[in-house]
């Protein structure tokens, strides 16, 4: 008869939407492409769909898609590294309404939450470069509000410490997680009296953008300036030369979210516990 059900008609009447909500930032980066990857290939297993939703980078944006998805549109939320968390984690919570969090820190316990583990690779990227004998090393920080940003920024600083090496502020730049703040930051730190001999970019895309400015200085990687980022996105093999990155588990990010809130899904009644999983 060319039926189609309704899916929000279906979950006022008591039902489920066999939907999952998530909410991205945006999708210009393989860091986004390999988690929501992850998150796909476990719902597809499961035969659940998924709408997804960019916030674009603004803040009122994430509040009214959490707000509106969670009115019975999805039976849960998945967040991937989202801004400001803490202007309705209380309210989801408070509902019961399923929702887990992926790559973010500074929430408390009480949130179902899925890491990586920023500090730690940030203090072995910096120290790999120190061996490398680099004892000035700039650093190009992504967005400061999110959790992982600042883990990445305090594993730098722990690894110049654990050295003797002095924490120098002019040698920190402030960036974004975007292409363009890595060549920004980039230019501001060669223009230095005294320029660093290596750079560290706290995600891959800004450390592509450093390589950039390098390049266009007529310098080169690694024989005149060593550059490292952070995540080992795809693109970061097919660069010339290819970047040395940290390893992130972006997909298995995706996939365990996807199955902790599978997992409260299958058990309404019981209230969502503090699980936070650090992957390495």
């Amino acid at each position: 008869m060319g039926y189609v059900a309704n899916r929000q008609a279906r979950s006022l009447a008591g039902g489920k939407t066999n939907t999952i909500g998530v909410i991205v930032r945006d999708l210009g980066t393989g860091y986004i492409g390999e988690i929501i990857r992850g998150i796909d290939s476990e719902l597809n297993l499961s035969g659940v769909d998924l709408v997804l939703y960019t916030t674009h980078r603004t803040v009122s944006k994430e509040a009214n898609y959490v707000a509106s998805l969670a009115q019975g549109m999805v039976d849960g939320l998945l967040l991937v590294l989202p801004r400001s968390p803490v202007d309705y984690i209380g309210t989801l919570m408070e509902h019961n309404f399923p929702f887990v969090l992926i790559d973010h820190q500074g929430t408390g316990t009480a949130c179902p939450a899925v890491g990586a583990t920023n500090w730690q690779g940030a203090y072995n990227a910096t120290e790999y470069l120190i061996k490398l004998g680099h004892q000035r090393i700039g650093f190009i920080t992504g967005s400061m509000d999110l959790g992982c940003a600042e883990d990445r920024l305090q594993g730098y600083r722990s690894a110049l410490r654990t050295h003797h090496l002095p924490l120098e502020t002019e040698l920190v730049y402030e960036g974004d997680f975007l292409q363009t703040d890595g060549y920004t930051g980039a230019s501001a730190l060669l223009d230095l009296p005294n320029p660093p001999t290596a750079i560290f970019a706290s995600n891959d895309v800004m450390a592509m953008g450093v390589m950039d400015a390098v390049r266009n200085r007529g310098l080169r990687v690694p024989n005149d300036i060593s550059v490292v980022g952070f995540d080992n996105i795809p693109q970061s093999a097919m660069v010339f030369p290819p970047l040395t990155t940290v390893q992130q588990p972006l997909e298995q990010m995706g996939r365990v979210a996807t199955q902790i809130l599978l997992g409260i899904l299958k058990k309404p009644e019981k209230k969502m516990d503090g699980s936070n999983y650090q992957l390495n």
